[in-house]
């Protein structure tokens, strides 16, 4: 299997950036680490070993990206509404660097999104500010509201970065066609802390008439690697 390490100075963020891609061709995939994670604990937890094959056959095409959660959401030396703004910057360098980076090696018009816990979140709220440039979402064990980060606080920036109250009240036909079209699949398990996120965040699809789909695990399946290691096997494996 083809690995490479990749870093750049990133003119968005103002800071070296660094990320790891796997495979050498197929549909392309955002890794989004977890909270604070880094861009090779996809790596390390087992997760590309786990469906090696589909990126040594050139099927699945992983582009691992490093976080700046410790500078946004999880920085509590800053105000909650820098903390947004660095969310902002970081989209930004997702759109204007990460993806013209992608382009340069896959010809595919869409990428696809997909993340553990926290990364889960960076994946939804990613396609959904952007769905026309995503193909699918799959999240296992997301952690989708950044409300508890903001101290009571709240603004347009957190309001459009939080995809459980930006998405009930999305009345863009055109938007939500494109969201509509994307391959969602939410999974979690019966023991997970994120459970009823995902379950609100289900049902907020189904009012909006978005197709998903709800994955709860059984066999007191919970918030661990362990699990997420199943499911990447499950719905990136074949």
């Amino acid at each position: 299997m083809q690995r490479e390490y990749h870093s750049w100075f990133s003119p968005i963020l103002r800071r070296q950036m660094e990320l790891l891609v796997f495979g050498h061709g197929g549909a392309p995939l955002i890794v989004f680490p977890t909270s604070m994670g880094r861009f090779y604990d996809y790596e390390n937890r087992g997760m590309i070993g786990a469906i090696y094959s589909r990126y040594a056959n050139g099927e699945l095409h992983a582009f691992c990206v490093d976080s700046v959660d410790r500078e946004s959401w999880y920085d509590k030396d800053i105000p909650p509404a820098a903390r947004a703004e660095r969310q902002l910057e970081y989209d930004a360098y997702l759109r204007e660097e990460v993806l013209p980076f992608i382009a340069g090696r896959n010809p595919a018009q869409r990428v696809s999104v997909t993340g553990c816990s926290f990364g889960g979140y960076h994946s939804a709220n990613f396609a959904f500010r952007h769905p026309e440039l995503i193909d699918s979402l799959i999240s296992f064990g997301g952690a989708f509201n950044i409300r508890r980060f903001l101290e009571g606080y709240f603004d347009d920036n957190c309001y459009f970065n939080n995809p459980p109250d930006f998405l009930p009240n999305i009345g863009d036909n055109t938007l939500l066609n494109e969201i509509r079209r994307l391959r969602i699949v939410l999974a979690t398990g019966e023991t997970d802390i994120c459970l009823d996120e995902n379950r609100r965040l289900s049902e907020i699809l189904a009012y909006k008439g978005i197709p998903h789909v709800l994955d709860v695990w059984g066999d007191g399946a919970g918030h661990d690697w362990q699990w997420w290691e199943r499911m990447a096997v499950k719905f990136f494996g074949k």
